[in-house]
């Protein structure tokens, strides 16, 4: 393992024994929601994970270490620290190690960390994209060139609906990343269950995952995959409605100048302002969801390797 990935002790021992263990971002924890509402998300995603039988590993940068896996003054530090934490993605990880930083993981750099590490498969909200109106931006998320080169498996509710997802599909297509649909033949809209866009195969199972994970990287197909787990029915919002929400997010942040890694965070505060919370629970119960989906994806993959 790498001299700077500080595993817990719980981590290292699941990892050494070859038991499930799932990785989690911590910028859901930083940026993602407010305090202390980001703490109870933190610990209730590492509790979802635990009772389905894996072991959580929340990846942050503390002190000039990755930590894979957090304790409580750890999340909390987060949790407390909000905005004022650094964001940290494939090109600010070295920064943040480097100045002893406290950073939170977005989906890129916690792929990063979860390969180091040797775990395969990790929980988060939605992916990061192509911006709406990146023909003019070039606003891309680096998620999506990660998802090119890193071998994890990021189950995710879509990629997130403030996005241009047509072209975000494009992107994975050509870089080569398998989309797959757990129990939907349609890409998921993040609040919503069914974009109108088709995923590159639909699994029935977990088991079914597992086996295409193992397949893909055994040929040597470096790269990840993406597990597109739909927000239950019962906490999905309507996809209409979401719509007209982040058109006006998007003018509010286009009056506001906000650019760049800021754009995210400040759009899902709006979001929330805009939709009177109902976009903050709905991304709370997805998130939930795709953790608990994630556990027992890692442990059908750990079964595949015995």
């Amino acid at each position: 393992m790498h001299h700077r990935l500080s595993p817990t002790p719980e981590v290292a021992a699941a990892l050494a024994e070859g038991r499930p263990v799932v990785a989690l971002e911590s910028t859901v924890i930083s940026h993602g929601m407010p305090f202390p509402k980001n703490l109870e998300t933190a610990t209730a995603l590492e509790d979802a994970v635990r009772a389905e039988g894996a072991v959580p590993a929340t990846i942050a940068v503390l002190d000039g270490r990755i930590r894979v896996g957090l304790d409580g003054e750890s999340l909390e530090r987060l949790a407390k620290g909000g905005t004022s934490v650094m964001k940290l993605s494939r090109r600010d990880l070295p920064v943040a190690l480097a100045t002893g930083a406290l950073g939170a993981t977005t989906v890129a750099a916690t792929m990063i960390a979860a390969r180091l590490a040797g775990i395969a498969v990790f929980a988060t909200g939605g992916l990061g994209g192509v911006h709406r109106g990146a023909e003019i931006s070039f606003d891309v998320s680096a998620d999506l060139d990660e998802l090119a080169r890193t071998s994890v498996c990021v189950v995710c509710a879509g990629a997130k609906s403030i996005l241009d997802l047509p072209k975000t599909l494009e992107v994975l297509e050509t870089r080569g990343v398998p989309v797959l649909g757990l129990g939907t033949d349609a890409f998921p809209a993040f609040y919503s269950r069914n974009s109108g866009l088709p995923v590159s195969h639909c699994c029935d199972n977990v088991h079914e995952v597992a086996a295409i994970l193992r397949a893909k990287w055994e040929l040597g197909l470096e790269g990840g995959v993406v597990l597109a787990n739909p927000i239950p029915e019962a906490d999905a919002l309507d996809g209409e409605a979401m719509e007209r929400a982040i058109t006006r997010a998007l003018k509010d942040a286009e009056h506001h100048g906000i650019t760049g890694k800021s754009v995210t965070p400040f759009l899902l505060a709006a979001l929330e302002r805009i939709t009177g919370g109902r976009s903050l629970t709905a991304n709370m119960a997805l998130i939930r969801h795709n953790a608990v989906t994630a556990a027992r994806l890692a442990a059908a993959y750990a079964a595949t390797a015995t």
